[in-house]
């Protein structure tokens, strides 16, 4: 071969080997070119928690702690994310009521003084057509969420308040039965069998609002209760499937298609517990026992850097005896969905910084893995598009188009 030959020859293979490039940065490529045409969603994390530490928490930056943040937002191609306000359940009496109020009033305040701050990065979304707005300016949406309608007591107009104030889904309630509901996993057992009296109301109250109503931790009986009583379409904000995970938080073949009935949607949560069954793991069990032990020992009023400490000890623990779910363990769930009642039905809700994390998505710079995995199996633009917004925002809209009608009349 002479020398104008082999010169020929490297030419062609280099031009070879660019036009080849592996199928992984093709897809990686492909995902990329996706997320750039459609609106992408998270349903649920508990990153506003984190507001009130000592210090504070500043989501503009790129953080080594926790799961959520916008510099990690972009990173990932997500577009929008509903903040939980979550309150942890405690008495149930007037006083108890009104302390648990006052702090979701301030867990409000806290999110609108961080977007404040963060005005360049992030805004407030009260609809879809604000997060639709928000992506064409460059900027990041934030949604919010209530986990467990506890902070509302027994006053209906709550309901309304929270509403003006930019929530729009409720969790009707979260470990514990309270007065709206039974939860999935009191271990007290059922309270009133399903919804109560003033549940009922509420239910009736989030349709005429136009909050979307979230049954993620309900019982099997107030699930059914909700959906026989709600003009709306529901949503499951971080749920999975009972068919893979044998777990009372997630939602068996036949709820599912009592929710295409209604018209929902259930949000696919990527937390591991509930997308593949755990093994049996009595040293683990073992070890957690004795951490639990050891920090309870040091009393309930512990500092800011005392609780990133024991975050810390519980998921060193957990990556060193746990073997975590996967995102096609995930994405398996998604297609079980599709599988029982169809594409319109299904999204994604991540549980971030409440315990949700993948092996291989342990926070929200690497939700395009999910967007891979989907493309490796062979989803369309237009279906991944579906899981990954367009389903949510399409209750979204009904939810907020009930209310218009149901105020006419």
């Amino acid at each position: 071969m002479t020398i104008m030959q082999m010169k020929y020859f490297l030419i062609l293979f280099s031009l070879f080997v660019v036009s080849c490039a592996p199928g992984e940065e093709k897809i990686s490529r492909k995902a990329e070119r996706m997320h750039d045409g459609f609106l992408s969603i998270d349903t649920h994390c508990d990153t506003p928690m984190r507001f009130f530490r000592r210090g504070g928490f500043d989501p503009g930056v790129r953080n080594e702690q926790g799961c959520v943040d916008f510099p990690r937002m972009k990173e990932g191609r997500l577009d929008a994310e509903f903040f939980a306000i979550f309150i942890g359940q405690g008495p149930r009496t007037p006083e108890a009521y009104e302390l648990a109020h006052n702090s979701t009033l301030a867990t409000f305040d806290s999110i609108y003084a961080t977007l404040a701050r963060n005005s360049s990065q992030a805004a407030i979304a009260l609809t879809p057509d604000d997060a639709l707005r928000h992506k064409a300016d460059g900027r990041l949406a934030i949604f919010i969420g209530i986990e467990n309608s506890y902070p509302a007591g027994r006053d209906l107009s709550k309901i309304q308040q929270y509403y003006d104030l930019g929530a729009r889904y409720i969790t009707l309630c979260h470990s514990s039965n309270n007065d709206i509901c039974d939860s999935s996993t009191d271990k007290s057992g059922p309270e009133h069998n399903g919804l109560s009296a003033f549940g009922e109301q509420v239910v009736k109250e989030m349709n005429r609002v136009g909050m979307m109503i979230d049954v993620s931790h309900i019982s099997d009986e107030s699930f059914y209760d909700v959906l026989a009583l709600s003009e709306a379409p529901v949503i499951a904000s971080h749920s999975s499937c009972r068919a893979l995970c044998e777990s009372p938080r997630n939602l068996n073949d036949e709820m599912l298609q009592a929710l295409k009935k209604n018209g929902g949607v259930i949000q696919i949560c990527i937390l591991s517990d509930y997308l593949r069954q755990p093994a049996p793991n009595p040293e683990y069990e073992e070890k957690v026992k004795e951490l639990r032990e050891r920090w309870r020992a040091l009393g309930t009023e512990l500092t800011d850097e005392q609780q990133e400490q024991r975050w810390a000890e519980f998921s060193e623990l957990k990556s060193k005896y746990v073997r975590l779910a996967t995102v096609a363990d995930a994405v398996n769930h998604i297609q079980h969905v599709i599988d029982v009642i169809g594409i319109d039905h299904v999204g994604i809700g991540s549980d971030f910084d409440g315990g949700g994390g993948l092996e291989d998505c342990s926070d929200v710079s690497m939700m395009k893995n999910i967007t891979r995995e989907l493309i490796r199996r062979g989803y369309s633009r237009d279906e991944i598009a579906k899981i990954w917004g367009g389903n949510i925002m399409r209750v979204m809209r009904e939810a907020q188009d009930q209310s218009a009608v149901g105020s006419r009349q």
